[in-house]
């Protein structure tokens, strides 16, 4: 196992201090890896009592590498050499980082976007197999992808059955469906595991190891990490991270993580999903905001503001001032993680294992699905761009003028969150915004692509404290895609997401501006151009 290390600053030390004596005095530890389900209060006893196999997944989850393997060489035997991974939330984010990391192609579909999932399909249909990732197996995303592949292999002349690997929980809906359509293989992972806690089971193992990943030797790292963390032991890397996310005082509720070095590709992504959909609850809760090492919130010295810097195991790194270091492997990092996830949630008063704000945009858009109702009329149409929002948006005629009214909104402890629904891959580029907003306003930025981050962030932006701001970017697609057996399309889907997902923003009191991309190329250049524009004259009022 590379060695894991750990360095902290200010306010991160500080909550050290103050917090981790009482950690190990109550053996806080040992007590999670015995699957003590009394951590976290009367409210979450029947929560956690089901939801703690994490802690002993890299064991037993090494049963499962021989049948992987032999599935993989089967597929590579009959000229299978691509995967797709059909998943969202913690099915899709895991795999991800495993084989970027790895450097392994592994195709991860988490999008509904018509563009996006065609692209998919169009890519080598005939060396492809899919891993349909869904521990409930009702996933609206996850089934309309499986449906989609299944109905193009069989168009193509493929047996669909013997391209297609599920993963799910035993006995739920797909687990049943799939075994009855004889799909080539069902893995079942442990029920007692949540999906953002699920990197080390089946949904993390089944797709990185049929791409290619040495799972093996990444759950041997992992076992170890576990050894580590099961201690009451002042040296105990998780408890000190714990205290970080979750024990500053007052609390600092904007976790900047910065990859830094330490060779992990994405590990901020899956560890911002983690961390925001358990804390981010009953008003309370910490922010993960991915950023480079460079990025204006590193150096805002804000002070809601706690910069964790991934930084390679053997790097001399000279912290600021309310700085964490923290050097790894990437199994033994997504065990720490997890585990000082966990020793958050204690010290915040909140459940780490449940979601209870994540169904609300889901109901949302279902209902719009049924009702079918008339697009929102645009307040105005500028270029390229459709602008919808509410009564903040004054005489705003411009998408300029009504970017610049949302930022009005900010508050000197409020973040803005960037939600772009459309083709993540083809339209890459538009993430350039997130650092340009933040050097903009001051204030923290993220930036989620839908409706993936739906799974992640969106529990933290709904049961968070309300002090986020929102712009919504949507795009109409070149041509829908149809989903087979489904009364709706692929096109329908993610405009009903995010349709649902402001509607709920905005019963909770958040401003949400949405701006339509009549055409993706001259909106998202309009759009960098409106923000370019906006850190220019940022930068000229500070000169």
């Amino acid at each position: 196992m590379s060695t894991l290390s750990y360095e902290a600053t200010g306010a991160a030390q500080q909550a050290l201090e103050q917090h981790l004596p009482a950690l190990v005095e109550e053996r806080i530890a040992t007590r999670i890896f015995a699957k003590d389900h009394t951590l976290w209060g009367p409210d979450a006893e029947s929560e956690s009592a089901i939801r703690l196999g994490w802690v002993e997944a890299a064991t037993v989850s090494q049963p499962l590498v021989k049948d992987i393997l032999e599935l993989r060489d089967a597929l590579r035997a009959e000229g299978v050499t691509r995967i797709a991974l059909c998943g969202m939330g913690g099915s899709s984010l895991a795999p991800e980082v495993i084989a970027g990391t790895a450097g392994v192609e592994l195709t991860v579909l988490d999008s509904t976007d018509p563009d996006q999932v065609r692209a998919a399909l169009a890519d080598r249909l005939a060396e492809t197999a899919i891993v349909v990732s869904s521990k409930s197996g009702s996933t609206v995303e996850t089934d309309s992808q499986r449906r989609v592949f299944e109905k193009a292999f069989n168009d193509a002349g493929f047996d669909a059955a013997s391209r297609i690997i599920i993963v799910t929980d035993p006995g739920s809906p797909l687990d049943k469906a799939s075994r009855e359509a004889g799909y080539r293989a069902v893995f079942n992972a442990d029920p007692n595991v949540g999906g953002r806690f699920s990197a080390l089971t089946a949904f993390g193992l089944v797709p990185s190891g049929l791409a290619g990943v040495d799972i093996q030797a990444f759950l041997d790292e992992a076992e170890e990490a576990a050894e580590v963390l099961n201690d009451d032991a002042p040296e105990n890397i998780g408890l000190a991270l714990g205290t970080a996310l979750g024990g500053t005082s007052p609390l600092r509720n904007k976790i900047v993580i910065a990859e830094d070095g330490s060779g992990i590709v994405g590990f901020a992504d899956w560890a911002e999903q983690l961390i925001a959909e358990s804390t981010g609850k009953l008003g309370t809760g910490v922010l993960p905001v991915v950023a480079g090492p460079d990025s204006p919130e590193v150096n805002s010295g804000a002070k809601d503001v706690l910069v964790v810097r991934l930084v390679a195991a053997d790097a001399d790194v000279e912290l600021g001032e309310n700085e964490v270091a923290i050097a790894g492997g990437l199994a033994a990092q997504m065990m720490v993680w997890e585990f000082a996830t966990a020793v958050a949630g204690r010290l915040l008063g909140i459940n780490p294992f449940d979601q209870p704000d994540v169904e609300a945009a889901k109901v949302a858009a279902r209902g719009l699905l049924d009702a079918q109702p008339e697009p929102t009329p645009a307040a105005f149409v500028d270029g390229s761009i459709e602008v919808r929002g509410g009564e903040w948006l004054g005489g705003a005629s411009t998408a300029a003028e009504a970017v610049s009214a949302l930022l009005d909104t900010l508050q000197p402890d409020s973040y803005l969150s960037i939600q772009a629904y459309f083709d993540r891959l083809a339209f890459a580029q538009l993430e350039g915004v997130r650092d340009e907003f933040a050097a903009a306003t001051g204030r923290p930025v993220t930036f989620g692509w839908g409706p993936r981050f739906l799974h992640s962030t969106g529990q933290f932006h709904k049961g968070g404290p309300a002090i986020g701001v929102f712009l919504q970017v949507t795009a109409a697609s070149t041509e829908d895609l149809a989903i087979p057996e489904r009364p709706f399309t692929f096109g329908e889907l993610i405009s009903a997401q995010a349709a649902g997902d402001a509607q709920v923003l905005e019963e909770h009191g958040r401003p949400v501006l949405r701006l339509h991309l009549t055409n993706r190329a001259a909106g998202v250049a309009q759009l960098q151009d409106i923000v370019s524009a906006l850190t220019a004259r940022a930068s000229a009022t500070e000169s």
